[in-house]
């Protein structure tokens, strides 16, 4: 099989200048614990953003090609996956015609999933689930505040809320926006640029507060979100879009027993990411095999759109995940 794989393909990486650029690389070759992936399909994530821009360079041992999922057939690597449609979860490499991907993020792409779709789960499902369930403890009942609300992060957060007993209210840029919220299954949606969220979400508890906040935004949002947190309430901060510093309130942390934590899952070890799978495969997959979970796609482009899709990205008018469609 190895032997009928083409020596180069087409792949994406950042110009340097802020741009991107589509390129001939030499098809890679998987390692130890590694298969060959033949893309499908790869999903876009704001960290390409920052990537191409310079702000985020890849981890040590990572290729400078962009993308961190995607969905296709394995082509080599470990035997017992050849021909398998996978999708999973790379630390780079993903926009380009194949891909390495370690075998223990590998996940089977279900009957009922097309590979755009499945480009489109790991990055948000693996960064929801470790944040929201693994290092936020939501359990069943509880209440969780998500900023970015029909981002790809914030509408996996609404179905996984849906799935597993949440009640979930989202922040939106738009009436529009938090409509669609709501038809996606949240409990609340809130126009940040219209009201306050910290007194909509007192409004929608009851005065109670949520127990879990997933934070992107970062910045003079953390005292806010903090102020919409019930007593043994957890904030994570998953990203700083508004900034990586904020003055917070310690003495009301310490009196409320709240958690600050947070976490990034791009630079984690393969072990890490591995047992994240495994976890997922038992507790989420099924539904995914079942058809009750797929992601929410906003637009898919050919590779060759790479740029267009970064500016869709950009534009903030997305809801759900956008894609890269790859033909070699």
């Amino acid at each position: 099989m190895a032997n009928a794989l083409p020596k180069a393909m087409r792949a994406v990486v950042a110009d340097g200048s802020g741009g991107l650029a589509l390129v001939e690389r030499p098809v890679p070759s998987p390692g130890e614990g590694e298969v060959l992936v033949k893309v499908a399909a790869a999903g876009i994530n704001r960290p390409d953003i920052l990537q191409r821009g310079g702000l985020y360079p890849p981890p040590p041992g990572a290729p400078d090609i962009l993308g961190l999922e995607v969905a296709g057939t394995v082509v080599a690597g470990d035997e017992t996956l050849h021909g398998q449609q996978v999708c999973a979860l790379v630390a780079g490499g993903g926009y380009a015609g194949y891909c390495v991907a370690p075998v223990g993020t590998c996940l089977k792409v279900p009957e009922v999933m097309r590979m755009t779709e499945a480009a489109a789960m790991p990055e948000t499902l693996f960064t929801v689930w470790v944040n929201l369930f693994e290092r936020g403890f939501a359990a069943d009942g509880d209440w969780v505040l998500v900023h970015g609300g029909t981002s790809g992060i914030g509408t996996m957060a609404i179905a996984l809320a849906n799935l597993f007993g949440l009640k979930i209210i989202v922040t939106c840029g738009s009436d529009a926006k938090c409509a669609r919220a709501l038809e996606l299954g949240a409990d609340a949606a809130i126009n940040y640029r219209e009201q306050d969220f910290v007194e909509e979400v007192h409004r929608a508890t009851a005065s109670r507060g949520v127990d879990v906040v997933i934070d992107m935004i970062g910045g003079d949002y953390l005292p806010r979100n903090l102020s919409c947190l019930a007593e043994e309430g957890r904030h994570v901060s998953i990203a700083v879009q508004r900034g990586a510093t904020a003055e917070i309130p310690i003495f009301d942390i310490m009196r409320r027993r709240l958690i600050l934590t947070g976490s990034t899952l791009r630079p984690r070890p393969v072990a890490f990411k591995t047992m994240v799978a495994d976890e997922i495969a038992r507790t989420v997959w099924p539904y995914a095999e079942g058809g009750r979970l797929k992601p929410v796609i906003d637009s898919v482009f050919p590779i060759e759109e790479a740029a267009e899709a970064h500016a869709r990205m950009e534009s903030g008018e997305h809801v759900g995940k956008i894609v890269l469609s790859v033909a070699e």
